[in-house]
Formats: structure tokens, C-alpha cells, sequence
């Protein structure tokens, strides 16, 4: 904190009061917006308050540790007439907004599903054989805030606390809410899948982090199906090589009967059925700008990424990660024979087996999660109170995250 007010003041050559604690800074009258990029379990709390005390929200992605809580932010933009914008960059891309419109038109034929990837290398979080020490510095009660207190074994405090469930919801949400949040977007999909199964888990680190490190998973709406990849490990064994998809790294590639749609941060690049580039859309982002229009208009239809709109991506990718959650390891040929009634799943099942082959992983340990079959309109999974657990989690007291009603 202290250095990044530092640079500010150099920056501005004002004066940058600091807070520790959020709610001093809430009590102010003479700020009107906060942005907020603190961790994904202290995101729904501190929206929440920030709207209980009629200040703007800037939210970082993804908005919510648990499905509940993220539509307990929803019901408090409502409530206390505040806008919140959440952190899907793509929502606020002109290219990205062109090149799903132009999808929709029907250039490419009919959707006929969605494959949304994160190829990104990670770093073992490490394994401690005492605690990681606090320094005197940090509050940690308050840093811990709902979440559970316990002795930290890995290297960072910060961070790397992603990776871990009581704090993080891993790379399928960290990430994967940018691409999953594209998927809905192209599909005009506003609903819970129909039912999701993940496979994966969390391999070679050996480290105090619980996260899948290496994850797919099968997401079935009515409209088209989505599919989702993971692969934070290394190409290979003894290389730095990272795997890609159709040659791009990160994104959403939406395949149609006459072609398909790659989408970025970077470029959105369309292509017909033999693999020729055929028109390409590029553009920066404006997520914060939007913000500040809207509040200046106090229209909330001048925001891009309204943060019910980041509330059903996020819930989308909190189901995947539960069905994994809820599933043990499965000898491969288990695997292989209980997802090939969806052909696309199982191609991706075995690219996932190649690339736990080429790091010397025994596929015999990767986790199958069972199909989950999802409650739309409750926001929960049908006849599955284990899943439902994680649905609504855990909060520790003080820092209960309030249920609110619109």
C-alpha cells in the first residue's frame, strides 16, 4: 500500500491518505467510488458494504468465492441504487463487441459449440515445513476477513492464496471467467448449464496450494455445449513450452457449421472451414471509462460489465469447479467410457492424457467428477446436498457476508 501510494503522489503530486481497513475508507463522504481489487474471498463483503454505503464499484474478477454471495452483490446494487461494474475486460473491447455481433448475425452458420482455454504457466506455491510468519505490518485477522484462519505452509501470502479453496476458486475462475463470460456473451445465454462435469487435479507441484493445476471441464447448456481447459503445467516434461489452442494461448474459440471465431484480449480473428483467416477485429479496453461515464450519467445501461452480468459468468465457472470438488480419482479407461457421450469432451479428455503423459503423470490419478445437474432458478444443483454445500460456504464471524433482498 505504501508504495503504491508513493508512486501515485510522485505521479500526481497530491497526497495519498492511506487505509488499512476498508470500512474507514467507506466512512468518507468525499469518495463516491471504490475500486476494488482485493482477493476473491474478501469481493462480495466489501462490495457489499461499499454499496451499503452508497459508493460506486469498480469489482475485480472473479465477483464472488461462492455462488450465494454473488448474488447477494446483485441484490445490493439494486437495493442501495449504486452501479457496479465487475473486472470482464472483453465486455468493454469494441473488437470483441463487433466480432460477436457479427457471429450472431449468422456469418458463420450455426453455432455448434464452445471451447474456452487458459494455457498459463504456473509456479509451485511451495511447501512449508513450519508457517509462513505474518509480519507485524499486516492485520491478519482482517486479512484472512470470512475466510478460515489457518497457518499459511506455502511461500507467499499474497497471490498464491488463489490457489487455495479456502481463499481462491483456481485457474477455471481466475482466469476462466474472462473466456467463460465471452461463451455466454456469443450464445445470448443467461441460464446455469443444464448439468457440468470436470476432470483433472492438481499435479507435480506437491505443494501446500489444493487447486487443479490441470483441469477440464464439460459445461451442457440447451443452446450449444461449453467446454473449458486448464493447463498450468508445462507442455512437457524438461521444456518451457506452453500448449495452445489452434495456435492461440488464452481465449474463446466458438466453432459454427461454416467456420470459426477465435476471441482474445488481443485480436478477434475469424476463419472458415479450411483454416483461412477471413476477417480480423482489433481494439484496447475501456472498462474503467465506462465506470466513470455511467456514474457521471447515473445510467446503468451505460456500463458494459453490470455486475449481474459478472455474476452469471462467475456462477458458471464456480459449478465446474464443484463437480470436480465432489469427485475422486478414476482409473483412465473409467474416464475415457464415461464421457464419450460427448464426443468434443472426450477429444479433450485425451489431449488432457497427452499432456499428463508428456510431464509423466500416471493418468490413473486424475480426478472424475460426477455429472452435477443444475437448478437454475435457485442457483443450486438438483438433489445433491454436498454440492449445495459449496454453493452458499463458509464465512467466519465477524465477516459474514449479509443476505440481502432486493
Amino acid at each position: 500500500m505504501g508504495a503504491r501510494a508513493a508512486a501515485l503522489e510522485k505521479r500526481t503530486g497530491r497526497k495519498v491518505e492511506q487505509h488499512i481497513d476498508v470500512r474507514k475508507l467507506l466512512e468518507r463522504k468525499d469518495v463516491d467510488v471504490i475500486s476494488n481489487a482485493t482477493q476473491n474471498y474478501w469481493h462480495a463483503l466489501s462490495t457489499i458494504w461499499a454499496c451499503q454505503a452508497g459508493k460506486h464499484v469498480y469489482c475485480e474478477k472473479p465477483i464472488s468465492h461462492y455462488i450465494w454471495e454473488g448474488r447477494q452483490m446483485v441484490n445490493a446494487a439494486r437495493k442501495y441504487k449504486v452501479l457496479v461494474q465487475t473486472g470482464t475486460q472483453q465486455r468493454s473491447r469494441q473488437a470483441t463487441r463487433e466480432a460477436i455481433k457479427w457471429i450472431q448475425a449468422g456469418n458463420l452458420g450455426k453455432i455448434k459449440y464452445v471451447t474456452s482455454f487458459a494455457n498459463k504457466g504456473r509456479s509451485s506455491c511451495g511447501k512449508r515445513d513450519t508457517p509462513l510468519e505474518i509480519p507485524d505490518h499486516v492485520d491478519y485477522d482482517l486479512w484472512c476477513g470470512p475466510a478460515r484462519d489457518e497457518p499459511i505452509y506455502r511461500n507467499r501470502l499474497q497471490y498464491d492464496c488463489s490457489f487455495l479453496w479456502n481463499t481462491g476458486d483456481g485457474e477455471s475462475c481466475n482466469q476462466g471467467v474472462h473466456e467463460i463470460d465471452v461463451a455466454r456473451w456469443v450464445l445470448d445465454e443467461t441460464r446455469l448449464p443444464r448439468r457440468v462435469r470436470s476432470i483433472g487435479g492438481r499435479f507435480l507441484f506437491n505443494d501446500a496450494c489444493d487447486v487443479p493445476n490441470t483441469q477440464i471441464i464439460c459445461y451442457d447448456f440447451e443452446k450449444a455445449p461449453v467446454f473449458y481447459e486448464v493447463h498450468n503445467l508445462r507442455a512437457a516434461k524438461g521444456t518451457n513450452r506452453m500448449l495452445n489452442f489452434r495456435g492461440h494461448r488464452v481465449g474463446t474459440v466458438v466453432d459454427c457449421e461454416d467456420g470459426s471465431l477465435a476471441i482474445t484480449q488481443a485480436y478477434s480473428r475469424a476463419y472458415d472451414n479450411q483454416g483461412k483467416q477471413i476477417k480480423e477485429w482489433r481494439s484496447g479496453e475501456s472498462n474503467f471509462e465506462t465506470l466513470i461515464k455511467a456514474v457521471r450519467s447515473g445510467k446503468q445501461e451505460d456500463l458494459t460489465g453490470e455486475i449481474l452480468e459478472g455474476h452469471l459468468s462467475t456462477r458458471i465457472c464456480h459449478v465446474g469447479n464443484i463437480s470436480l470438488r465432489m469427485g475422486k480419482p478414476a482409473p483412465l479407461e473409467q474416464q475415457r467410457r464415461l464421457v464419450q457421450e460427448v464426443p468434443i469432451f472426450a477429444e479433450m479428455l485425451e489431449r488432457l492424457q497427452e499432456h499428463l503423459k508428456g510431464n509423466k503423470i500416471d493418468p490413473n490419478t486424475v480426478t472424475l467428477g460426477p455429472w452435477l445437474e443444475c437448478d437454475n432458478e435457485n442457483e443450486c444443483f438438483k438433489d445433491n446436498e454436498e454440492a449445495n454445500k459449496l454453493v452458499k460456504g463458509y464465512y467466519r464471524e465477524p465477516y459474514v457476508v449479509p443476505e440481502v433482498s432486493a
